[in-house]
């Protein structure tokens, strides 16, 4: 095994910090090691200095909207991932979510779960619905159809609340792009953690959706995205960690959290030729647009 892919738990040192505030566009404050303080004041110490967190489920949707009332840099978006509305419909005897095994509640347990996302999101502190999307990693053909009902519900939500779209894209680039021009997209659409190659890049480019890059993009087999993100345009990036997950290198495998997006923009500064200060700039910017703040 590798160093990159080791389990080694320390934390990663903190990065020089950023001469350009910036903000983490989606992390997971609700996983992560230690106090919400603690985590917000490590990352404004090296210039994140504004997080979106982002829920997965109803629990974790309502601790987000709750958390961005009490706390002014951050802002919450409310949805059921794609790996949780087919849990709601089917059951989920493996236990693999969140909140344990549970018995399938069918499609009108689904409704009733989308009717409180949809309740959230009218919350002024709620800057968007997500993260929503496509998930053919995790779920199976079975799980296709609900999936998608629930993607097509949240497209419709964050429209007619006027919050930003924020996608989950795993393994189904071609349906997510389908679904998308097939409800048509809110004005501010963002891929989260963006997946797709360069011709997809091309594509979003086209449609004015916002890409968002991790710290995979730092990983040695990740060329592909380092491919999309050289044709990707500036005004449509932004950088995020996916915090506790994707941990850049050279600290892979070890606890991410928001104080290491510096890591991350770095990297991607270095990919699109530009100064770190160009890109945060622009990343900055980016972010308040997309999310409202």
């Amino acid at each position: 095994m590798s160093p990159e892919r080791s389990k080694d738990v320390t934390p990663p040192p903190l990065p020089a910090p950023l001469a350009v505030e910036v903000a983490d566009s989606h992390t997971h404050l609700d996983m992560q090691a230690g106090t919400v303080e603690e985590g917000l004041a490590k990352a404004a110490s090296v210039g994140v200095t504004t997080v979106v967190q982002v829920g997965c489920d109803l629990k974790g949707s309502r601790w987000a909207a709750a958390l961005a009332e009490t706390h002014a840099r951050v802002h919450a978006t409310v949805a059921l991932h794609p790996n949780e509305a087919p849990r709601i419909v089917h059951g989920d005897p493996d236990g693999w979510s969140r909140q344990g095994a549970r018995e399938p509640l069918g499609d009108a347990g689904l409704d009733e779960a989308l009717a409180e996302i949809d309740r959230l999101a009218a919350l002024p502190q709620v800057k968007g619905v997500g993260e929503t999307g496509l998930d053919y990693f995790r779920t199976g053909p079975e799980g296709k159809a609900a999936q998608e009902r629930s993607f097509r519900a949240h497209i419709e939500i964050a429209k007619r609340h006027g919050k930003a779209l924020v996608i989950h894209d795993r393994e189904a680039h071609e349906d997510v792009l389908r679904v998308l021009k097939e409800e048509g997209a809110p004005e501010r659409t963002v891929f989260h953690c963006y997946s797709g190659d360069a011709e997809m890049a091309q594509v979003c480019a086209r449609n004015g959706y916002f890409m968002s890059f991790a710290g995979n993009m730092t990983f040695k087999n990740a060329q592909p995205l380092r491919d999309a993100l050289a044709v990707a345009p500036h005004e449509l990036l932004l950088v995020e960690t996916d915090a506790p997950f994707l941990t850049p290198a050279p600290y892979r495998g070890r606890p991410n959290a928001p104080y290491l997006i510096p890591v991350t923009l770095r990297a991607m500064a270095t990919v699109k030729g530009v100064t770190e200060e160009a890109l945060a700039t622009s990343v900055s910017a980016n972010t308040a647009r997309v999310f409202g703040y």
